[in-house]
């Protein structure tokens, strides 16, 4: 099965697991205390375990000098799909940045395109209670992500059913940068993509292929994925009457 393609989408630098235990967590503070990004991880690997969930592979990238950590990790429950799978991002801070948080979100094998939906912040801030709090907000963000996997199964197939033509994909292009999808300096790209995409598998005009339009064109800006694709997947629920399903 194909990896999770971390290099493509972050522009941070790939590491090995073994590598996040040489990163120096910060001295905790009186209202402040930071997680190491290897405990993050091996605390979602457990909770991943303890749900049946099978890790297939997992990729690591750190930047801002190993400050902030973001990962990917592809799992599976016993149902392997052919051309997409389910991916779980996990992302994790030194500086203050954000908070500890996963979410759930699937990748597609033949372009390396990412989506999210269903992000679950671990902390509101790393506080002192976040080690005793850490097992028990992990092992429940993961139960509400199986959720959230399940209806990206459901969205995808519907995403796949619903017919599109230009005059209706043109004007959810335009929408999309006005909800905050991405920005209009990169509306070139979804419009290529759509009218010549790189792939024959989206040359059908749905839905389905509208979204990987812009999927391949948000490629670039890890981080900020989350956000602008489960920006898109509202927009796109209610052209085929999935809304409120984020």
């Amino acid at each position: 099965m194909k990896s999770c393609n971390l290099i493509l989408h972050c522009g941070g630098q790939a590491v090995e697991r073994g590598a996040l235990a040489q990163v120096r967590t910060p001295a905790a503070t009186a209202t402040w205390t930071p997680v190491p990004h290897l405990r993050l991880v091996e605390q979602v690997e457990h909770a991943l375990a303890s749900s049946r969930l099978t890790i297939v592979t997992q990729a690591h990238a750190l930047s801002h000098g190993g400050d902030r950590y973001f990962g990917l990790l592809q799992v599976q429950n016993g149902v392997a799909h052919a051309d997409y799978s389910w991916v779980l991002g996990l992302r994790n801070s030194h500086d203050k940045r954000f908070p500890a948080g996963i979410v759930a979100g699937c990748s597609v094998f033949v372009c390396d395109n990412l989506s999210f939906s269903g992000e679950v912040q671990l902390a509101r801030k790393h506080t002192s209670n976040i080690w005793r709090d850490l097992p028990q907000l992990t092992e429940r963000a993961i139960g509400q992500l199986v959720e959230r996997w399940h209806s990206q199964d459901v969205r995808i197939a519907r995403y796949r059913e619903a017919e599109i033509d230009d005059v209706a994909a043109h004007d959810l292009m335009i929408r999309a940068v006005d909800v905050g999808v991405l920005p209009v300096s990169t509306l070139p790209r979804v419009i290529t993509e759509w009218r010549e995409p790189e792939c024959e598998e989206f040359r059908p005009r749905t839905t389905w292929s509208l979204f990987n339009a812009f999927t391949e064109a948000l490629k670039g800006n890890l981080p900020l994925l989350p956000r602008r694709t489960q920006a898109l997947h509202g927009l796109l629920d209610a052209r085929v009457g999935l809304a409120g399903r984020n």
